[in-house]
């Protein structure tokens, strides 16, 4: 799942022991404390100590049933272990307990039906994801590659301009934009955002690359 799950870890430059040391005496001096327990569940997932960072999650949660950030974390951590049946109840149990601050937690379903091949409620999760917080362009994005594989290219195309805006600098956006300008028959805005997505690092798959070429020539 998206960085965005675990909450800006890659801001903790401090050495992690000494982070995490920190962290677990906070938690024992406040055991009820839902936020350190939260705080100590990322740091935990940022050092890789996946089932230290499970139990701090749950316990965060455990504190306090209405916390949803902390739901959406550990659901991060079952999706990433291939466990959709508990990253789905998680991700639904953070958006019954705050449905204002769920944009997350719904784009988290639209990846969850997106593995599942459930393409229509993956549309629907990622749409009501969007619908709370328009600027989250990873989503904008997943829901452009789930509308090109159901073959709506008017839609795609909206998405994938929407993504490449919002991050214009993202080489998965440029590709994106590239493969839906070719569904549109504008190929040679296409090539211009391949050779964009190249240029940022992208991996571009080669057979998309022979076929936009073959239109070009």
């Amino acid at each position: 799942m998206s960085e965005e799950n675990i909450e800006n870890l890659e801001d903790l430059t401090e050495d992690l022991p000494k982070v995490i040391a920190e962290m677990e005496k906070k938690c024992k001096q406040a055991p009820d404390n839902v936020v350190a327990f939260h705080h100590l569940g990322l740091v935990y997932m940022k050092a890789g100590k996946i089932e230290e960072a499970i139990k701090a999650l749950e316990r965060s949660i455990e504190i306090d049933d209405q916390a949803n950030q902390p739901m959406i974390n550990l659901g991060a951590i079952y999706f990433g272990q291939g466990d959709l049946e508990k990253a789905q109840e998680l991700n639904e149990r953070a958006i019954a307990a705050q449905p204002d601050l769920s944009a997350q937690a719904y784009a988290n379903l639209g990846l969850i039906w997106q593995q599942r091949n459930d393409m229509d409620k993956s549309i629907a999760s990622y749409e009501k994801a969007i619908q709370y917080d328009p600027k989250l362009a990873t989503v904008w994005m997943n829901l452009t590659s789930v509308l090109t594989m159901k073959g709506e290219d008017e839609r795609a195309l909206k998405a994938a301009r929407k993504g490449a805006e919002l991050e214009p600098d993202s080489p998965l956006a440029h590709n994106n934009l590239a493969v839906a300008l070719f569904f549109a028959g504008d190929f040679a805005t296409s090539k211009n955002h391949m050779e964009k997505a190249k240029e940022l690092g992208y991996s571009v798959d080669a057979q998309f690359a022979a076929a936009l070429d073959e239109k070009l020539s």
